[in-house]
This record gives structure tokens, sequence and C-alpha cells, in this order.
């Protein structure tokens, strides 16, 4: 059962596209989609170079000689997934990997120091075969379905908080995990599980973010009279603000700013050329 309108809640391609399976006597082009497919699952629809591709997992696929499951293992442990997410913080790389092997977000803090462990103790390879030799992995995918976004969908003895942190790792078909997000590789769900909080489900916009809880009181030297603090994200800074930074790249930044600087903030944010994506209370 999907939780809402699919084409609202920035989730309708997955819920519209079916699993993509392996099975006997496959074509030739069938199977470039297949690979395609575990492509764009594992490394979390980032664009792929033809240079970048893994030419002996793809060959071995291709002759039979690799399962679905083993190829999604090769892509998972090759140095192009850890050249892309390996140098994430902690959390974060932990978090990416429940979504791009498991299809969901973590269900809970345990599971994310389980994890952290394994990488604690150096263990690059064994971190993503926790993953693919996991019996969820088995139960779900088995070992000729190609790995799918699936934790936006509500099931039975499923976790509500990790149903809901699914919509902010995954906001839209065309967004990838690290580009199109000012979170960039910043943890976007560390204190979300661990303090096991639901989000709110809200329809995706340019940035997916906490939701505004009761703001909490800024104490100290920069406590306002109202003692409450806003978080501004902002992106769209471009080479006429910064004119060390080509004028096709973008720059993220958010803000922590007390109530009575927000005027004043917004001002210069505009002045330099940056687009405020969300004020939020925290």
């Amino acid at each position: 059962m999907t939780f809402g309108p699919a084409s609202r809640l920035g989730v309708s391609l997955f819920d519209e596209t079916p699993p993509q399976e392996w099975v006997p006597g496959r074509s030739t082009e069938e199977i470039e989609t297949l690979i395609s497919a575990v492509y764009r699952q594992v490394l979390g629809n980032a664009y792929v170079m033809e240079s970048e591709r893994l030419v002996v997992p793809e060959s071995q696929f291709k002759r039979g000689e690799l399962s679905v499951r083993e190829f999604v293992r090769a892509v998972g442990k090759s140095d192009l997934y850890q050249s892309r997410f390996a140098d994430c913080p902690r959390y974060r790389f932990v978090e990416l990997n429940f979504r791009h092997f498991l299809g969901r977000a973590p269900n809970s803090y345990d599971e994310m120091k389980a994890h952290s462990a394994i990488l604690d103790a150096g263990d690059f390879d064994s971190e993503i075969d926790s993953y693919v030799d996991s019996d969820e992995y088995q139960n779900t995918f088995g070992e000729n379905i190609v790995p799918y976004i699936r934790g936006y969908k509500t099931e039975a003895i499923s976790h509500m908080v990790g149903f809901t942190h699914t919509f902010q790792l995954v906001r839209g078909a065309a967004t990838s995990s690290l580009k199109a997000d000012v979170s960039g590789k910043t943890p976007k769900l560390n204190s979300l599980v661990i303090n096991a909080t639901a989000t709110a489900v809200v329809e995706p916009g340019s940035t997916f973010r906490n939701p505004a809880g009761s703001a909490r009181t800024l104490l100290g030297a920069n406590a306002s009279e109202g003692g409450k603090v806003y978080r501004i994200e902002v992106t769209g800074y471009r080479a006429k603000a910064f004119n060390n930074i080509s004028k096709f790249r973008q720059s993220n930044q958010v803000y922590l700013v007390p109530y009575d600087k927000l005027s004043q903030e917004y001002q210069r944010i505009h002045k330099q050329g940056g687009k405020i994506v969300s004020v939020t209370a925290i």
C-alpha cells in the first residue's frame, strides 16, 4: 500500500516501475537494462561514465556466472562505490547503504550502531556483505531481483519511524543520493534515528529537511529576546558573489540565526545571490 498519492510524494516512478528480475532467456537488451538498473540503485541514481563501468563483473553477469545479487555485491565492493560514498561521515555512509542495498532507511539506532561497529573494524567489504547476505535482502530480493526503493510503502510489522525517514533519503526519482540535496554528505537521520523521531511526510520541493518542532531556547550571548533560533538552508550561490568558484557551480549552506537577526540575514543572503529554500525553528 502506497502512502498518499505517489505523484505528490516524489515516488511515483518507484511506485509505477515493476521490479527488475533476471529470468532464463533474457535478451541482450534486457540484460543491459538489468545492469543499468543495478548501477542506478546501488550508486544512488548517480551517472556512471562508460570508463567507470565494471567490465569484468558485467561480463561475468552476462555469461551467467554471477547472479543479480552477486553483481550487486561486486558493484558495492568496487572502487567506484567507495570513491563516491566511503568518504562520507560514518552515519551518512550507513544510511546510504541502507538506501542502496535494502531500499529503505535504517529503522533504529541499534541498526546504525551494528553497521558502524563493522566499519570501526576497518572492514569495508564486510559492511557491504552485511546487507547483501542478510535475511532481509534474501527474503525481499532473492538472487535475481534488482534491489529497489521500497521503504516508502507501509508493510506489516514494519517500523513507522523508518518509513517516514525514507522520505528524507529519497525525494524524487530524478535526484541522486548526494546531489540535488542541500545536506550533501552530512548525515540526514542521525539524531532522528537515535531519538526514534518520526518525520513529517511532505511534498518534495527544492530541499527536504527535518520537520519543525517546538523551537529550542537559545541561551548565552547570542540569545534573542524571544530565545528562538532558526535554521536557514540556502542554495544557488554563484560566482558573481564568490569569484573563486566557477559560475556553473552552486554551493549549499546552512545558517543558524537568532530571531532578531533574521531580516538582516535574509538581506545578506539575497545580496550574495543565494536562494533560501527553507527557514525552520529549531
